[in-house]
């Protein structure tokens, strides 16, 4: 009996632990300001006004961000990704963020800042 309740308990922890990491990979849809140039890759997000440190894994970002044609770098635009939010990493550029936002999809980015949601 006790060894059943020891595998019944293993079990349990294995697909709790795994409905866990496929909740936590899961994308989530951000929206807020972009803003991009030499050492900084930053956004703030419009719900909480949080910035963050933003790594592009979708490659996308940087590239659609440089073909909007600034004459200037850090202009912010306004983005909607999905991604997720890691802890930033203690050495490097970034490291003066808490978290960094880890873009996997561009969903959308213009220079035009909706003012009702970013203020």
């Amino acid at each position: 009996m006790r060894y059943r309740l020891m595998i019944l308990g293993a079990v349990l922890i294995a697909v709790i632990s795994s409905c866990w990491d496929k909740k936590k990979d899961e994308p989530v849809v951000y929206k807020g300001l972009y803003s991009f140039g030499p050492e900084v890759r930053s956004f703030k997000n419009c719900d909480d006004t949080h910035e963050y440190w933003v790594a592009d894994s979708s490659a996308q970002l940087e590239l659609q961000y440089s073909q909007l044609n600034f004459e200037k770098p850090y202009e912010p635009v306004y983005i909607e990704v999905e991604g997720h939010k890691v802890r930033s990493g203690t050495d490097g550029m970034g490291s003066e963020y808490d978290s960094t936002l880890v873009v996997k999809k561009v969903l959308k980015i213009t220079k035009e800042i909706p003012q009702d949601l970013c203020n």
